[in-house]
């Protein structure tokens, strides 16, 4: 079985600094973020999150510049902080290796600062490859990604599980034509959310259970 996760928010608890520091970055800018506009900033990509920004306050918000600034408040935060595992991560990725099956990621975060959370966390051994939207035309939620983390491994979108916490990851693996999985980690799938699933689960716990007793 093949496994595409998202990493923040879907197998390390960072999400809830991303909420954070969107929010204070924007209002070191001057502006005033809401709560839904942090959330729905959550692994957004390239060229969508300079679009919303500019959408939400205006064409002389600097994407660039606002991202540079939250992406420093990001590593001050993870830093003082410290990063976890999400509850059940290594279980489930430990699991699948021991037992032949394959573990990629697929997220909105760069490689070298992927590859530095996983190893901080202690799973960066069980992952086969870090697929990242910098490697692709789009972000989430266009299927780029998904689509192109299929190739790299070599396998049909229909025939890989996507493993996603937030609605811009789902959409992505959805249109991709992935086996999307659901695992909310800062808010719940809505009704507009909830076809495009292929299951949902409270936990990576629940997950692999579900692995365990053949019913994926």
């Amino acid at each position: 079985m093949i496994f595409l996760f998202d990493m923040d928010g879907t197998v390390i608890d960072t999400e809830k600094y991303y909420r954070i520091c969107w929010k204070q970055a924007l209002s070191d800018f001057g502006y005033e973020m809401t709560d839904e506009q942090a959330l729905s900033m959550r692994s957004l990509g390239r060229p969508f999150a300079p679009r919303r920004l500019k959408e939400y306050f205006g064409a002389d918000a600097d994407y660039d510049r606002i991202r540079s600034h939250r992406r420093a408040l990001m590593k001050e935060m993870c830093d003082r902080e410290g990063i976890e595992e999400k509850p059940g991560a290594g279980e489930l990725l430990s699991y699948l290796k021991e037992n032949g099956h394959i573990a990629a990621i697929a997220t909105a975060t760069d490689a070298v600062r992927s590859e530095e959370c996983l190893k901080e966390v202690g799973l960066f051994d069980y992952i086969t490859r870090i697929i990242s939207a910098a490697e692709v035309k789009e972000g989430k939620p266009s299927p780029d990604i998904y689509l192109y983390a299929c190739e790299v491994l070599g396998e049909k979108p229909e025939e890989c599980f996507a493993v996603e916490d937030s609605p811009n990851g789902v959409t992505s693996a959805y249109l991709a034509g992935c086996k999307t999985i659901m695992i909310p980690d800062l808010s719940p799938a809505d009704e507009e959310l909830r076809p495009m699933l292929y299951r949902e689960y409270t936990s990576l716990f629940e997950l692999k259970k579900a692995i365990e007793e053949g019913k994926l």
